[in-house]
């Protein structure tokens, strides 16, 4: 399996429902570095996996619409922890998405699988990793 990973960060604002949260109840502030690893199990005629300035534009047009938000106030979170984990599957959805209709190039429609990584710090982060599926319609 071949793999290629772009990187890039967001800074968001959010807090949790739940006892269970503590003091992440409250607003609080997050920097994330990204990491998404496109996979799949061989490369293109140009021995290609995705076009990397392709991949990390879509990163960051994604990332842009979170980047320097209260996550509480956006009509797609609402009601929603928006959690590291959740963030992640979040992404990975949207760039499924991308990947799907062909935003990426044709070397992107071959790619089957992606993990979604989100650094929270130095000692904390999560990941959601699973198949490239277009995205559910609401």
């Amino acid at each position: 399996m071949f793999s290629l990973t772009v990187v890039d960060h967001i800074m968001v604002a959010h807090s949790f429902r739940g006892a269970e949260f503590g003091p992440a109840q409250r607003l609080h502030g997050a920097t994330f570095i990204v990491e998404a690893e496109f996979q799949a199990p061989q490369l293109d005629h140009l021995h290609l996996l995705v076009d990397i300035g392709l991949a990390k534009d879509e990163l960051r047009k994604i990332l842009s619409a979170l980047d320097y938000r209260n996550l509480d106030a956006e009509p797609a979170f609402a009601g929603k922890n928006t959690t590291t984990e959740f963030l992640c599957l979040h992404i990975h959805q949207l760039l499924s998405a991308a990947l799907t209709t062909g935003v990426m190039g044709e070397g992107g429609r071959a790619v089957t699988g992606m993990k979604i990584l989100l650094r929270e710090s130095h000692v904390a982060w999560a990941a959601f990793e699973g198949p490239v599926q277009p995205l559910a319609q609401a």
